[in-house]
């Protein structure tokens, strides 16, 4: 017997397909050889292959050598020897907020569970009325969403510059001086995506200076440590530089990128307590919040990938051989960036290209058009965001030239 549904289209209208995914489906489909992958955010190797890292394969060796190896549940907060590690990896061993017990982590679905889990403690505990968090313009597609779904107001703080293609330093500064007084401000650690611009040091102590004066509570994402120029420590400074000038603030820390384990979902979210004498006893009674807020989403968080990272971070020879790995991702990704800047050079295709390779990380904002983006596709099958966006891991030695040429024309067609 036929019966309508309470879910009528005027309540539950259709909602658009992930543009990004959407991307996806439509290169897979596309029969062409001379297509190229640039959208999505995941490594490839020069042959266009997933490049699973050589220190990761001898983890998992010895993961499933183990003998005591199970699939038991994990504790609410996560696999211990991951989370510790994970902490000491963004805040640094010698970190003040480890020493003095006032940083808390738990493991997270990758660094998308992060930032949720942060946008829903923030959401339900930070005093009210609730303040705006500010973004980036533009930030992660991605940010917009889960801050909405916890229902934190959005705010935006200008960031990247249409005209130079490098970072905004005033527009921002502004916003965040504009911003009213004890906002929450979202950070990107390094390798900001989708410019692929970052501040200097020196602009980062500016920052702390204007989120101090404004008492804004610092928000970090941080997806590609190490990824992004090779030194760990170097893509951590400015949420060490933050943690050492008494921030109160949170991270979101991801693995995806950075250990290749896209489909496993490693992650952690840390809370640092601001310094003082009610510091320790401050992380405690929010890691007692958090981990309510994480059994009521996930019960506790996926193993193997923990694991895998855990087993790294935790062994010497194991963690020298994986700053090796890393050094080939970002090197690899340095090279087409030189590569593809010196092709358009050469051709003298209109506009200026320095910031190929003044941007930094996986992804580039080339600063082409919508339109030609379209053309791209459409006339060459090259597969990027409308917004300009590649990511520089789908480029290589065999499609670079093809790529910049790709580019030469669209620029010259649209002149």
């Amino acid at each position: 017997m036929a019966s309508s549904s309470v879910f009528t289209a005027d309540v539950v209208p259709q909602a658009p397909e992930d543009p990004l995914f959407g991307l996806m489906a439509a290169y897979r489909r596309d029969t062409s050889d001379k297509k190229v992958d640039l959208g999505i955010g995941a490594y490839r190797d020069n042959n266009a292959k997933p490049w699973v890292l050589p220190v990761v394969k001898k983890a998992d060796d010895r993961l499933r050598n183990d003998p005591n190896l199970n699939h038991e549940y994990l504790p609410i907060a996560g696999l211990a020897d991951f989370t510790s590690a994970s902490q000491k990896l963004i805040l640094g061993a010698d970190s003040p907020a480890i020493k003095e017990k006032r940083a808390v982590s738990l493991q997270t679905i990758s660094g998308t569970g992060a930032v949720h889990l942060g946008g829903l403690f923030l959401s339900k505990f930070f005093p009210q009325p609730t303040p705006s968090i500010y973004l980036s313009s533009p930030t992660w597609a991605n940010h917009n969403q889960i801050f909405t779904n916890v229902r934190l107001p959005l705010a935006s703080y200008a960031y990247f510059s249409a005209k130079t293609k490098g970072l905004d330093f005033d527009g921002m500064i502004s916003a965040i001086q504009s911003a009213p007084r004890g906002s929450i401000v979202l950070l990107h650690a390094c390798a900001h995506n989708p410019t692929g611009v970052d501040p200097t040091q020196e602009q980062w102590k500016k920052i702390a200076e204007v989120v101090r004066a404004g008492s804004h509570f610092p928000f970090f994402d941080c997806a590609y440590q190490g990824f992004a120029s090779g030194d760990l420590a170097r893509d951590a400074w400015a949420v060490r530089y933050f943690v050492s000038q008494g921030f109160e603030m949170c991270v979101a820390q991801s693995y995806a990128k950075n250990f290749g384990l896209y489909g496993e979902r490693a992650g952690c979210f840390h809370f640092i307590a601001a310094p003082g004498s009610q510091a320790a006893d401050t992380a405690t009674r929010v890691a007692s919040q958090l981990a309510i807020l994480q059994r009521s989403e996930i019960s506790n968080p996926p193993i193997y990938g923990a694991k895998i990272a855990s087993i790294v971070l935790n062994d010497q020879d194991l963690f020298n051989t994986w700053e090796e790995d890393l050094k080939t991702m970002s090197g690899r990704i340095i090279e087409m960036r030189k590569a593809l800047k010196g092709m358009l050079d050469q051709m003298g295709t209109p506009g200026t290209w320095e910031h190929i390779t003044s941007q930094i990380g996986m992804f580039s904002f080339t600063g082409l058009t919508e339109k030609q983006v379209g053309m791209l596709r459409d006339k060459f099958h090259i597969y990027m965001t409308k917004n300009g966006r590649i990511s520089m891991a789908g480029l290589n030695t065999n499609n670079v030239e093809y790529f910049a040429k790709a580019v030469d024309s669209v620029v010259r067609e649209t002149q």
